[in-house]
């Protein structure tokens, strides 16, 4: 164990975490996304919601300044419902790394986005249109 490090990142993504250079995405998907057939590196956290996993991430890697949205998440189609969860991840990524703009991805453009990103984390959310992507900011 480590002080000051969340229990909830295993040793395999703090290891990723480490090796994600400036501009390298990750993405945290719900329980429904089909992270195992697209990621090029698989952690499973699936006892874990997505928000929590965010927050955890977000206490050790900065977001992307050099970039207009450096969060992504997964459009919902404009079906009128704007989901909850959302407004969860506004809240958290406001609390660690200030004001930053998210971007919405059309579904099918967020699955082929997610298959460059440097690993996918699955998760047990069962939250609908809860994938994230974070693009990786420099440390300084």
């Amino acid at each position: 164990m480590l002080k000051n490090i969340s229990p909830i990142l295993s040793p395999e993504l703090l290891k990723i975490l480490m090796e994600m250079g400036h501009g390298d995405e990750i993405v945290i998907g719900d329980g429904n996304f089909p992270a195992a057939s697209i990621a090029q590196r698989l952690v499973r956290l699936d006892g874990h919601g997505v928000n929590e996993i965010l927050d955890a991430i977000l206490k050790l890697m900065p977001l992307d300044t050099y970039v207009d949205a450096p969060v992504g998440l997964m459009d919902n189609g404009g079906d009128g419902e704007r989901p909850p969860i959302w407004t969860d991840y506004e809240k958290t990524v406001k609390a660690n790394e200030g004001d930053k703009k998210f971007e919405l991805i059309e579904r099918f453009a967020f699955y082929e986005r997610a298959k460059k990103a440097y690993a996918v984390v699955a998760t047990g959310e069962t939250a609908i249109y809860a994938n994230i992507i974070l693009k990786k900011g420099v440390v300084k």
